[in-house]
């Protein structure tokens, strides 16, 4: 088979880091990864979540927020009001926060919260890898910016953390789907892995067909080469931005 992009199967769309394109936030970084784009944000409140404060639990906390704006597809999505995100937004947010406290110290966090915000601008698959991957590039640039300011000891941000999706389409293992290739997907998976080359989470489904341990393993392979290339990328970009200080 031939791709749309006229990628080869092991190859990732390709991709763009852009930081600071919001200005208010701590730290923000517009991802593109194909036609998918997604602005990242994080945002520092100096205290606990109160259900910390409740339960007496020492530590800062870092959540996230996932939005696709209206526009980002077609047809126009219909905008959440306020308390009613719909399912998907919410299972979606609650990965990206999984995703982001699997390589975050809280305790050396000390007793404040980080708010992260992705919005998506244009959805054409791949939304919440995205939203992981330059989440991850956005909360190490604001961990940085905190040292600086003399806010933070030390890290606490352990590792970077980066996603991609793979599946299976026409009996062939594909890197970074598109959402043509989403749709028609035998199989489905989105892979999220730490630069040590640790899971941090696996979702995978057979939407047309079922699929062997080889064929797993095989496509595990692929995100791996994907997520590797990703946390380079990453790497580079934190520290032209903001280099660690010796």
């Amino acid at each position: 088979m031939q791709r749309e992009d006229q990628r080869a199967m092991n190859a990732l769309r390709q991709y763009r880091f852009v930081p600071d394109v919001a200005p208010q936030a701590l730290s923000s970084v517009l991802i593109s990864t194909g036609r998918t784009q997604v602005i990242c944000a994080v945002s520092l409140d100096d205290s606990q979540p109160r259900w910390k404060k409740i339960q007496d639990i020492t530590g800062g906390w870092v959540t996230a927020e996932y939005n696709m704006l209206p526009y980002s597809t077609v047809p126009r999505k219909k905008r959440d009001s306020a308390g009613k995100v719909d399912g998907r937004s919410v299972e979606i947010q609650r990965l990206i926060g999984r995703s982001l406290r699997s390589v975050m110290d809280m305790e050396a966090l000390g007793e404040r919260t980080l708010w992260v915000d992705c919005d998506v601008l244009c959805a054409d698959g791949g939304t919440r890898t995205a939203s992981i991957t330059g989440s991850a590039v956005a909360l190490a640039i604001a961990v940085r910016r905190l040292m600086r300011q003399g806010l933070l000891e030390t890290n606490p941000m352990r590792q970077l953390v980066a996603a991609v999706s793979v599946g299976k389409l026409e009996g062939e293992p594909l890197l970074d789907l598109c959402y043509v290739e989403d749709r028609d997907a035998e199989v489905d998976m989105n892979v999220v892995m730490t630069e040590r080359e640790e899971y941090v989470e696996v979702q995978g489904s057979g939407e047309e067909a079922v699929f062997t341990a080889t064929e797993m393993t095989e496509m595990l392979g692929l995100a791996s080469k994907g997520i590797r290339e990703l946390i380079a990328a990453q790497r580079r970009v934190i520290d032209e931005v903001c280099p660690a200080q010796s």
